[in-house]
């Protein structure tokens, strides 16, 4: 969940609601389904995110379309076994982090959720995340 507010805590007891009623292991907020959405994003920041979803998507099959948002709830069990196998740092750190997580039989669903674009701060994708992000979507063991 990102401190700034962009990922708003009114979406919380929906999350929890739903890991309490199916069962999920893991519950992560999506910007790209039901009546998920971003605000206050110019058209190439839309862009640069759809693509990184689409690429992570067609490499990695992580089954879920918001491989990129950060917003979850982890049982504790999945995160503790995820975490050590994760090696990525950075931006591409909560990509593989549910990409093992799902390969260890971690089940997840999706709770969609509005992003609205930070008001102070600037975001911390740069040149070197996005090198980090595309050694991601190389398959590893």
């Amino acid at each position: 969940m990102d401190a700034d507010f962009s990922h708003h805590p009114k979406f919380i007891p929906r999350m929890i609601k739903l890991q309490k009623k199916g069962g999920y292991d893991i519950v992560t907020g999506t910007r790209y389904a039901g009546n998920g959405g971003v605000y206050g994003w110019d058209l190439k920041r839309k862009i640069v995110s759809r693509g990184a979803n689409l690429v992570a998507d067609t490499v990695l099959r992580p089954g879920v379309s918001d491989l990129t948002g950060s917003f979850r709830l982890y049982k504790r069990e999945a995160l503790e076994k995820a975490i050590v196998m994760t090696q990525s740092k950075g931006y591409a750190f909560q990509m593989e982090l549910i990409v093992r997580a799902k390969a260890l039989g971690y089940t997840v669903a999706e709770c969609p959720i509005t992003f609205v674009d930070r008001v102070y701060g600037e975001s911390k994708l740069g040149g070197d995340e996005i090198v980090a992000y595309a050694k991601v979507c190389i398959p590893f063991p």
